[in-house]
């Protein structure tokens, strides 16, 4: 299984030459930046663990992750939950199903923070607990090896003026990236505003000089929505690059690096392939169907 030392591959978009770290190409079961933020768990012994307990949505890659990680250590996985949508439970797919199969105990929980109920009332010695997408200070064990992986391949290719670009859910990934690497790390808030992102590094890292470098874009998106640019630049880049990216993260993590000043030829971009496609045919239906209903 291969979880480190993903290949690097030159792609040409919107006539900009960019880099892609295909951490996507990672091993299938365990790809991305969760088999990085993961790497800890899965490299290390845990004598009394018995169950891993965490929580998110019922389509996070998280999920779906660590329902690999608890079935290659012969855990548990109890995911909390807000909410499961009925068409979910009647129709699984994605992420969800794929835990489901791999023994995932997906439970709902309506409570106003679920890391406050966990906390309560879910953990014992033989808990291990991992915070809503992986926003763990162990994360840092499999980032630093990517770092690193990135270091290499930039001395032994002479690159020059070298920024990493990568979306955010927590973080955490972008983080401990720039905490490693000496060049500029860029990101995006996908999931909250920037005052959202920034409550997250500061949960793992209190010196604000050790943080990514946060952009925006003027438009206001709200994680999880459709949006016709999302799905337009998602299939331009397939097209330009034969290389599929995930629908939630990297359509915004797109238009936030092509519309920012470092997308031309004074920068040498490296874009993190955070893997995530398992959810993209169920995406991929609801942006048919959103695109029937527009026509």
């Amino acid at each position: 299984m291969k979880f480190t030392d993903s290949p690097t591959h030159k792609v040409t978009f919107r006539q900009e030459n960019i880099y892609i770290k295909r951490d996507d190409l990672l091993h299938s079961d365990f790809s991305g930046n969760k088999a990085r933020k993961f790497y800890y768990f899965l490299k290390s012994d845990f004598k009394d663990v018995k169950k891993i307990v965490s929580y998110g949505s019922a389509q996070a890659n998280s999920l779906y992750s660590m329902s690999v990680l608890a079935k290659l250590k012969g855990w548990q996985l109890e995911f909390y939950v807000k909410h499961i949508s009925n068409y979910l439970k009647q129709n699984p797919q994605g992420n969800y199903k794929a835990a489901l199969k791999n023994g995932a105990k997906i439970i709902e929980k309506d409570e106003p923070c679920l890391h406050e109920y966990i906390s309560k009332n879910c953990l014992d010695e033989e808990c291990l607990y991992i915070q809503e997408g992986g926003r763990e200070k162990e994360a840092s064990f499999g980032v630093e090896i990517l770092a690193n992986e990135i270091k290499d391949w930039q001395i032994k290719n002479s690159i020059k003026n070298l920024v990493v670009a990568l979306p955010s859910g927590t973080g955490t990934t972008a983080l401990f990236l720039q905490k490693y690497l000496d060049c500029k790390v860029i990101t995006c808030p996908c999931v909250g505003k920037e005052q959202y992102l920034k409550k997250q590094f500061f949960l793992l890292e209190k010196d604000e000089t050790l943080h990514p470098i946060i952009l925006n874009t003027e438009k206001n998106y709200h994680f999880g929505k459709l949006y016709n640019e999302f799905y337009e630049i998602w299939s331009e880049l397939k097209s330009s690059t034969n290389i599929e990216f995930d629908l939630l993260y990297d359509p915004l993590g797109f238009l936030t690096l092509v519309n920012s000043n470092y997308f031309n030829n004074k920068y040498t971009i490296l874009y993190i392939h955070q893997g995530g496609l398992l959810g993209n045919n169920s995406m991929i239906e609801r942006y048919k169907r959103k695109l029937a209903f527009n026509n």
